[in-house]
């Protein structure tokens, strides 16, 4: 509904304003504008790779842009790292290219050229791995539809002004990161499963003499796709890297991995511990109060809705960290809404004596204790306004301002302390919301 509303807004304007929507789209569409150093790295390309050419830019990660200037050769010197499509080559020719150029003498100039796999560049990393002194250019890329992906890791060696491959592997995530902790980045990657084994994870750490030692690790299930990944502590210790994965029609499911001194490993061994984290997508594994560890949220029926229809149920979503034993323990309880992108945390009284309702007509989403099979009292209602005038109106008639998020703004009504020892303040309300 939120997309529709600003959907309209936006072709509202555009026919108001009398503007081309095509010609706008193209306008949004266009390559950002080129810096004055970019210029000259552009000239030198295209006077080595001539002028049918169009520059590719990664698809996400911290380098967003075609032109990277860093030092890719540990030189203490930046070095140009291009990615581009050369389009006068012929149909059975590798098309997307990687050009590195130096300066010499204040100017730039191409020193190599090679190509790149796969039709666009997915994403980039530059760092040393392991134990080894060489810098290393990670470039995941993936076919134009972006289903298959594969990620090559170069070294450019500018004695001889030579880009060499040293691995090459399919992947649906990819990461540098120090995953046990001892102060030297392994490579990771996740691969999904494309014949309905388990998918795996896999860590390589780099040694000095350049050889590549690979630690690996099942995953809990057949999974094809990533819904979310994270990082979190594990039991205080350890460093974990939480796999949100895509287990089903609508659903997913967490693995926690996890790196020491005997490999690669994974806290839920038994495949029924992953299988107790399934959910609806959405509701991704998320750091809930702060404290550097990753919560998973997992549903359970709303007191007094057990025997209606599963479409109409309301729901409470259970937060569970992994304890130092790798056992799933409960952190706190709360209503999480991933359509308007909130959560309350429920106060601990409230623990199994309030279930959740909806006002369909006033949209807000109401908070009650329950008792017996009965539902008493409210304790308290949110409301999320989409514009001014709603919200205005809610604040006008008792309501608080919580949080605002672009156009939506959170309020909440508390009523009146009855004395029975479940009411909350207006502290406990702003304490307990939380942006999704």
């Amino acid at each position: 509904m939120k997309f529709l509303k600003s959907a309209a807004v936006f072709l509202s304007i555009a026919l108001l304003s009398g503007c081309n929507f095509a010609s706008s789209i193209d306008n949004l569409m266009a390559p950002p504008k080129l810096s004055a150093v970019q210029e000259q790295i552009y000239s030198a390309l295209t006077d080595a790779a001539g002028t049918s050419i169009s520059l590719k830019y990664p698809k996400s990660g911290k380098y967003l842009s075609a032109f990277i200037i860093e030092d890719v050769d540990g030189d203490g010197g930046d070095e140009a790292v291009v990615f581009y499509e050369k389009t006068s080559l012929a149909a059975q020719e590798n098309t997307l290219r990687i050009n590195i150029l130096d300066q010499k003498d204040g100017k730039w100039r191409s020193v190599c050229d090679t190509p790149a796999d796969g039709a666009e560049i997915e994403r980039v990393m530059i760092s040393k791995l392991g134990s080894n002194e060489r810098t290393n250019l990670i470039i995941g890329s993936s076919l134009i539809n972006r289903s298959e992906k594969s990620v090559s890791i170069f070294t450019y060696n500018a004695e001889e002004g030579s880009v060499e491959k040293t691995f090459s592997e399919s992947y649906s995530f990819i990461d540098v990161t120090d995953l046990d902790n001892d102060n030297e980045n392994e490579f990771l990657l996740l691969a999904g499963s494309a014949t309905g084994a388990s998918a795996v994870a896999e860590a390589y750490k780099l040694d000095s003499a350049g050889k590549y030692h690979k630690y690996s690790t099942q995953l809990s299930g057949s999974f094809t796709e990533f819904d979310s990944l994270g990082y979190g502590e594990i039991g205080g210790e350890r460093k974990g890297l939480y796999i949100d994965a895509v287990s089903g029609a609508g659903s997913i499911q967490t693995d926690v991995i996890y790196m020491d001194s005997t490999g690669l490993n994974k806290v839920f061994k038994l495949p029924e511990e992953s299988l107790a984290t399934i959910r609806p997508t959405g509701y991704s594994s998320f750091d809930i109060d702060g404290d550097g560890i990753l919560e998973i949220p997992v549903q359970t029926i709303s007191p007094g809705y057990e025997d209606v229809p599963e479409t109409e149920q309301m729901k409470i979503t259970e937060w569970k960290f992994v304890s130092g034993e790798d056992r799933l323990e409960r952190k706190c309880s709360s209503y999480a809404s991933v359509n308007d992108g909130y959560i309350f945390v429920f106060p601990e009284k409230w623990r199994n004596k309030v279930t959740v309702k909806r006002d369909s007509v006033n949209d807000e989403i109401v908070f009650c204790l329950y008792s017996d099979g009965e539902t008493g009292r409210e304790l308290m209602r949110i409301y999320c306004a989409e514009d001014s005038p709603s919200r205005e109106d809610r604040i006008s008639n008792g309501y608080m301002l919580m949080k605002t998020k672009g156009d939506s703004a959170y309020l909440a009504y508390i009523p009146k302390d009855n004395g029975d020892g479940y009411s909350i303040t207006a502290g406990d309300a702003a304490l307990g919301f939380k942006l999704f």
